[in-house]
């Protein structure tokens, strides 16, 4: 299903490798949100390519990256004192309560962690940076075709159709994922008339252990996860086929969002324990895949079969 992403958010190289255009109003749009809506994620690779503007547009979008960062640190700050007051009262506090100072002082501990990584990568300059992992409901920087010129849109990772209520992100938390057998049906409203592309280099999927290791579950013995890392060899960026849409009435709260499609895995991937792989489509029939409208949907489905057929090494995701 694609359950996360290595998406090359450096997205200035493939803008100038293809002519393509950068939607600066509707990242600002984005970064200007983020400041009413906490639950918006932008991976740091994005803000990478504003490190340096070369243009007001560029500059203000820095600008609200580094008034961010700024709040980001004094909230970190914070939460880094209260943890290490909770972790060093714990013993007083919980005197009469040996396993509750202790699992307080875990608990602390590991806060106290999660905030110093924080503030070290807030700390450190921003500078440009090739690639970020991307997970479901963070955004990434995305390609479509306007009036016949590549553009780059920043979409969230998850689909919500335009019809939707905000629920069905808890009600579906899976819509990342546009399976090929579902496009006639469940996406209909999008194959053949929204297309999207992403750039990645590596996808990562959710894999039960038992079918990893090639074996029936014990008894008694509970399904375990396992994380998988699939990188195509020799290694090659690509393009993976995707659906978007834009939702929301209200302007404030108007946003894209993105799921890739995939289809049935080649024998590697199978081989690993997973059922399903994303589609990378080749270059060549990317500005097809972009224009969909008036196009036969024999001709899409063709270029979905047309797809790169990397091999697929895989190891367990750090």
């Amino acid at each position: 299903m694609c359950y996360s992403a290595m998406v090359q958010t450096a997205f200035k190289k493939f803008v100038k490798k293809r002519g393509a255009i950068i939607d600066f109003v509707l990242f600002e749009k984005l970064y200007r949100m983020r400041f009413k809506d906490k639950k918006i994620k932008i991976p740091r690779g994005i803000d990478a390519n504003f490190a340096n503007p070369e243009s007001p547009e560029e500059q203000r979008i820095k600008d609200m990256i580094d008034e961010w960062d700024a709040l980001q640190r004094t909230e970190y700050e914070k939460e880094l004192f209260k943890q290490t007051t909770r972790l060093n009262n714990a013993d007083r506090v919980f005197a009469d309560k040996p396993q509750k100072a202790e699992d307080d002082k875990r608990i602390a501990t590991n806060k106290i962690a999660a905030a110093k990584k924080k503030l070290t990568e807030l700390n450190e300059p921003l500078k440009p940076t090739e690639k970020s992992r991307i997970f479901p409901f963070q955004f990434a920087p995305v390609f479509v075709m306007e009036q016949s010129k590549l553009v780059v849109k920043p979409m969230r990772y998850h689909l919500r159709q335009f019809y939707q209520e905000p629920k069905i992100d808890r009600e579906r938390d899976g819509l990342y994922n546009a399976r090929r057998d579902n496009l006639d049906k469940y996406w209909k409203g999008l194959w053949g008339k929204q297309h999207a592309a992403v750039l990645i280099t590596a996808f990562y999927e959710n894999v039960s252990l038992h079918n990893f290791e090639h074996r029936e579950l014990k008894v008694g013995e509970a399904p375990q996860n396992v994380v998988l890392e699939f990188n195509p060899k020799p290694e090659t960026e690509m393009l993976l086929a995707c659906l978007w849409d834009s939702w929301g009435k209200v302007e404030d709260e108007q946003f894209l969002s993105f799921a890739a499609i995939t289809d049935e895995p080649p024998v590697e991937v199978s081989a690993a324990g997973h059922d399903r792989c994303v589609i990378p489509i080749q270059e060549k029939n990317l500005e097809a895949w972009l224009t969909p409208v008036g196009r036969d949907k024999s001709e899409l489905s063709g270029i979905l079969d047309e797809r790169e057929r990397p091999y697929y090494e895989h190891r367990k995701a750090a």
